[in-house]
């Protein structure tokens, strides 16, 4: 019989040092691997005021070396995600041969980084990691920023993950490493050795019209598509929908750009998406969410629920049949507060259809307030959308 690689579990009661400590001890018993290599844990806030107990029971029962996670209202554990959650996921790995550290870091050190620092802060070089698992606060920390400094010290390593949620109304929330609880900054988990990270990461939206070149951009501004007015390209595409994709994509139109230019032909997961802010038809120009660049490939997008489906089940298709036979250790999915019933009007979505396309694995993660996740080869901060890493065999 074969080991079982990973294993997660929901505490749905209040706060017991003995009973919680006997539920770590018994999923520790159930992982049936000669070692814990990773814990991750994510806390719904009722649990605030005993994060730093709660963190040492588990330990210190469930015999972790290493525990990272964050704070969330929303908790995703193996199929099922709960919303408004509380209670406690904790999620045991076995990752046969891997190498596994963390790295904390602050708002300050993001606003000193450039070049190299972060490998001489993490004391890793990037050779050394196939793959992190990123746990921020929002509040505190600009994750945009540090993920640009971050690209640069480590530019071929994906890193998956999310910003953390808790107390709205407070700009409270909480990080978790070992037995340390943060209410700023963030963690980077670092895997090298012989396990990597694949994963999937699904902005939601299904692409419309054709593919076209940006010609005339200045800053946010894209004044030119294909030499015409940009405007009068977004409303021709809309104009050549069926009416009842029209009726889709009224109010859910974003762009798409091509961050991979070596690309020779594109495909979903090819576009980094974001908003369109605004158009205006007099000057035929488009705001976007983003600094796009002259030269550089688009495409207009649609989000809604059925898109958002499409997208997520095409992409974990893929990347099931790119990892082939080889085992599946584990998963971490965060995932936008705007998904779930928000958005496809029934529990469970994005859990269950990992599950169902690339399990059973254990599988925990959390609702997020922005999700961290690589596009063409490049570590992005998304919104709405789904960031699944899943530990392989290198």
């Amino acid at each position: 019989m074969s080991a079982k690689f990973s294993i997660a579990a929901h505490w749905q009661d209040g706060f017991d040092e003995d009973r919680l400590g006997k539920w770590a001890a018994d999923l520790w018993g159930q992982l049936d691997a000669p070692a814990v290599s990773l814990g991750l844990v994510f806390m719904a806030p009722d649990f605030f005021p005993q994060a730093r107990q709660v963190l040492e029971i588990l330990r210190v029962r469930a015999r972790i070396p290493l525990l990272a996670g964050c704070s969330s209202t929303a908790l995703i554990c193996n199929g099922s995600e709960v919303e408004n959650a509380s209670g406690v996921v904790l999620a045991l790995y076995w990752l046969p041969d891997a190498e596994v550290r963390a790295v904390r870091f602050t708002q300050q050190q993001v606003q000193e980084a450039g070049g190299n620092y972060w490998r001489s802060h993490s004391g890793l070089e990037p050779d050394g990691i196939n793959g992190w698992l990123a746990f921020i606060d929002p509040f505190h920390l600009d994750a945009e920023g540090w993920l640009e400094t971050w690209n640069e010290s480590f530019p071929k390593a994906p890193v998956y993950g999310g910003l953390a949620s808790g107390i709205f109304s407070d700009q409270t929330t909480q990080i978790y490493l070992d037995g340390e609880v943060f209410e700023d900054g963030g963690v980077a988990i670092g895997v090298g050795g012989a396990v990597k990270m694949e994963g999937v990461i699904s902005q939601g939206c299904t692409p419309i019209g054709e593919t076209w070149t940006l010609t005339r951009v200045e800053h946010n501004l894209i004044r030119q598509i294909a030499n015409r007015p940009a405007y009068a390209v977004l409303a021709e595409t809309f104009q050549k929908l069926p009416p009842d994709e029209q009726q889709k994509a009224r109010g859910n139109l974003l762009i798409g750009l091509v961050v991979n230019e070596y690309l020779e032909d594109f495909q979903r997961g090819d576009f980094l998406v974001r908003n369109l802010i605004g158009g205006d038809p007099a000057s035929g120009v488009l705001a976007v969410g983003a600094q796009p660049r002259a030269g550089q490939m688009m495409q207009f997008q649609r989000r809604d629920a059925a898109a958002a489906n499409e997208d997520m089940s095409e992409l974990l298709a893929r990347r099931k049949k790119e990892i082939g036979g080889g085992p599946i250790y584990g998963g971490c999915l965060c995932c936008c507060n705007g998904r779930g019933r928000n958005l496809f009007g029934r529990p469970n979505h994005d859990a269950d259809l990992v599950q169902q396309l690339m399990g059973p694995t254990g599988l925990a993660g959390f609702f997020c307030n922005g999700e961290i996740g690589p596009v063409g080869g490049r570590n992005y901060l998304h919104g709405f959308t789904a960031s699944l890493a899943l530990f392989v065999k290198k």
